[in-house]
């Protein structure tokens, strides 16, 4: 099948025989209440792409949800209950069902007041895209599709069921939504919707951190990010919840001066991706090579004869990273392994033509820890240069530092680089009891041992006794 091609309904549910649905559908029904399918699982059922969790919507109000699941669900959770949805899972199978929707926006408040509503028309003309305003009635076997969705879905077209001014009032995480499904589905948005994003983007600034990160994280690791980027870039919505990033927009490269940063940024996100191993996208690898440039601006030096400089731009780049990661809510493991990333995306070209010692190599490593992996792959799609004899040159180099790796981690296990006397050693042998002290003998022994890699126990003892003469510490006699 064609990628987001639309594909006629199966005879009965687009969920085919799914034993859950039949079931829910049957209880609701046989209660007196209405069931349908909603949203995103039937546009992904229209365009073959159907998850294993479920969507539904429904007129009975919460409480009634909850005594219809209870007897038959496996497990219910009812943490979404104040928006009116319960969740359950049954045969393995996760499912929301939500009350009638009929929210309303004071154009202030970052959270829209819950109203629920009477029909399933009322729900579908209140959501954000046409491609999700489609229900499927599980009980009368038929597509309800008031704003033209499955056109929208041929045409692979993003637009508002109400103008895009009325939706994004509404909720304008819409407009970045919008460049999530641009990344997701491929799809473009439509002249108006557009336009609407542009004129708008400034109302980004009423949504929380906590939303505008979990749609960015959503967009990032789609099928086609760099769309959703540019369209972020475009319709001015970056310049409110990643700055960094148009900024990077007219500062040239001084390595690919044939491209701007931003657009280099865009390629080697791409490049990254095409890197990446497994089935699932790799946020932190996608962060680290979209933001892995974005000190440059602040460091720009023009030089005499012309050109163009950016000392020390993987520093500043690094704490840049940090400030807006955290602003964005991000978790502190996520935000300190893209910092690192970014700090560690140059270290490579001080390697020339294979100068390092193995201690450089060691370092190498040691500083990139768990991150090693991801670091070999920003490294290589760092490189964006039109210049095909360069390019395999740069390549070949990092091929040839990667075989140095294995060749040192195969002698001496450098992913667990320590030295050489444990702590409670040093502390036997200088007589010190925990503290400072021997912190920094540690650190003596660990540097010592990425210097010169691994030393026998009589040359490590002799090296920390002579330190600790030199620091003012008398060794105990023996």
């Amino acid at each position: 099948m064609q990628d987001n091609a639309v594909v006629d309904l199966p005879t009965g549910s687009p969920v085919g025989s799914s034993p859950v649905a039949d079931e829910l559908a049957d209880r609701f029904h046989a209660a007196g209440h209405r069931l349908y399918l909603v949203g995103g699982s039937v546009r992904d059922a229209l365009l073959g792409r159907l998850s294993g969790d479920l969507d539904f919507t429904t007129d009975a109000r919460p409480p009634q949800i909850l005594a219809l699941l209870k007897g038959w669900a496996d497990a219910i959770w009812d943490t979404g209950i104040a928006f009116g949805t319960v969740g359950a899972s049954k045969h393995g199978q996760t499912v929301e069902i939500t009350t009638f929707r009929a929210d309303s926006y004071d154009g202030v408040s970052r959270n829209p007041e819950v109203t629920f509503g009477d029909s399933i028309e009322g729900d579908l003309v209140r959501r954000d895209f046409t491609a999700n305003a489609m229900a499927y009635d599980l009980v009368g076997r038929r597509l309800i599709d008031p704003t033209g969705g499955r056109r929208a879905l041929r045409e692979r077209v993003l637009d508002t069921p109400a103008t895009p001014q009325e939706s994004f009032s509404d909720d304008p995480l819409r407009m970045l939504r919008a460049a999530r499904f641009a990344s997701q589905l491929g799809f473009t948005v439509a002249p108006r919707v557009r336009e609407a994003m542009a004129a708008m983007a400034g109302e980004l600034g009423r949504i929380t951190a906590e939303r505008v990160q979990v749609e960015l994280s959503k967009l990032l690791t789609g099928a086609h990010p760099r769309a959703g980027v540019e369209l972020m870039v475009d319709a001015k919505l970056a310049d409110v919840v990643l700055p960094e990033l148009p900024a990077m927009k007219l500062e040239i490269d001084e390595h690919h001066q044939h491209k701007d940063v931003y657009t280099h940024s865009l390629t080697v996100l791409d490049q990254a991706i095409d890197l990446e191993e497994g089935t699932e996208p790799d946020l932190v690898l996608r962060l680290a090579a979209l933001l892995h440039d974005i000190g440059k601006p602040a460091t720009r030096r023009f030089e005499e004869g012309g050109g163009v400089s950016f000392h020390h731009h993987e520093v500043v780049g690094a704490k840049m990273v940090r400030k807006r990661l955290r602003a964005l809510k991000y978790s502190k493991d996520v935000t300190e392994d893209v910092a690192q990333l970014v700090y560690l995306h140059l270290r490579f070209h001080g390697y020339g033509g294979g100068e390092w010692t193995d201690s450089a190599v060691r370092r190498y490593v040691t500083d990139a820890e768990h991150l090693l992996p991801r670091l070999h792959k920003l490294v290589r799609a760092d490189c964006t240069t039109r210049n095909r004899r360069k390019a395999n040159a740069l390549q070949r180099t990092y091929d040839d530092l990667e075989r140095r790796i294995e060749r040192i981690a195969a002698e001496e296990d450098l992913k667990r680089v320590r030295p050489d006397l444990d702590g409670n050693e040093i502390m036997r042998l200088l007589g010190l009891p925990p503290g400072p002290l021997v912190g920094r003998a540690w650190k003596f022994l660990k540097e010592l041992r990425l210097d010169r890699g691994p030393l026998d126990h009589d040359e490590a003892v002799a090296e920390l006794l002579a330190w600790a003469r030199a620091e003012g510490v008398e060794p105990p006699a023996e």
